[in-house]
């Protein structure tokens, strides 16, 4: 009962606060204030940083917390209040969301000593974003149906370009009558926010696509190579690949081979974009996942094990296109 009249009376909040996307940061700031209650923000790295600077800008106030301080210095700046740990920040804010690192992170952050779940208020909306195994979203979801709190997983991809620009897409799972509340926060942050059943489907979304950008990535490496290996240019092999049935987005969008695409990692000694080390994790995860659920995914756990060379062969902070460096190299020695 409490926890659903919770529920409504932050649904006829979101109705007075609506997002005000093509509306002026000064407009939207100074007016809406007022009507649009506090965002709570646990998590301030790479991601979380710019997710919480687009909340500011529209005109939610934040309060924020992580794990180093001097990540904070940014939003603080921006007009975020900054709170020592996140049982702070659930005092403070009943919608709230997360973005960490990984799964243990996410466990200490809602149920350790200085956790949200500590301080929660009753109908809060927990929204986290980190990608985890799904099995620890659906813990953490119990955790916190028994404090009376929402739990919802909404894993991002996109990266932090899009992060910066707010043009992220957001995988959602939780409880559906959830859903809307959940959305007009995250379509601060996002282009897309895609419902996609209950709490760790959004998970489930995220590690399934990541496998398949990976097996598509290392083929499309092995296949350049080759084709180089024969004499083929390599603009010319892509545009080939591209007009064929071999075509993917490792090869029209995202080309591993320095100097076939302008924009993309590989033309820049592979810094930027999404990390060998990040692809290393989601494999993981997708790895566990297929064992817990019996699946055979014989590409996706060589995928893994590539990844994971790469990661102690020095690539980690690369970004995941490197692998076609890794195999000229490995055929160098």
């Amino acid at each position: 009962e409490e926890r659903s009249m919770a529920a409504v009376l932050r649904g006829s909040r979101y109705l007075v606060g609506r997002c005000c996307k093509h509306v002026d940061f000064v407009f939207v700031s100074t007016r809406s204030m007022a009507s649009k209650t506090q965002v709570g923000f646990v998590g301030l790295g790479n991601m979380g940083n710019p997710m919480a600077k687009n909340l500011l800008k529209h005109g939610y106030p934040v309060i924020a917390t992580d794990v180093f301080p001097e990540s904070c210095k940014e939003v603080q700046e921006l007009g975020a209040q900054i709170v020592d740990n996140p049982a702070e920040v659930a005092e403070k804010a009943d919608r709230i969301i997360t973005m960490l690192p990984s799964s243990p992170n996410v466990i200490d952050v809602y149920t350790g000593p200085n956790g949200i779940l500590k301080k929660v208020k009753k109908g809060s909306l927990l929204i986290d974003s980190s990608t985890i195994d799904p099995a620890v979203s659906k813990e953490m979801a119990a955790d916190a149906e028994k404090m009376g709190a929402v739990f919802m997983d909404a894993p991002v991809s996109g990266g932090v370009g899009a992060a910066s620009s707010g043009k992220l897409t957001f995988m959602v799972g939780g409880a559906e009558e959830e859903f809307t509340a959940a959305k007009e926060l995250l379509s601060c942050m996002g282009a897309n926010v895609i419902y996609c059943g209950q709490v760790g489907t959004g998970q489930a979304a995220k590690i399934c696509n990541n496998m398949l950008l990976a097996i598509g990535m290392i083929g499309t490496s092995e296949t350049m190579n080759l084709g180089i290996r024969l004499g083929l240019d390599p603009k010319l092999l892509a545009q080939i690949l591209n007009m064929s049935s071999g075509r993917c987005w490792s090869s029209d969008t995202y080309n591993p081979v320095p100097g076939v695409m302008e924009g993309v990692p590989s033309g820049n000694n592979y810094q930027g974009g999404f990390g060998t080390q990040l692809m290393a994790k989601d494999l993981g995860l997708a790895q566990n996942t297929a064992t817990n659920t019996k699946t055979p995914v014989p590409l996706g756990s060589l995928a893994h094990q590539v990844y994971r060379m790469m990661c102690a062969r020095g690539y980690g902070n690369k970004d995941f296109s490197s692998v076609f460096q890794f195999l000229r190299e490995e055929e160098g020695q």
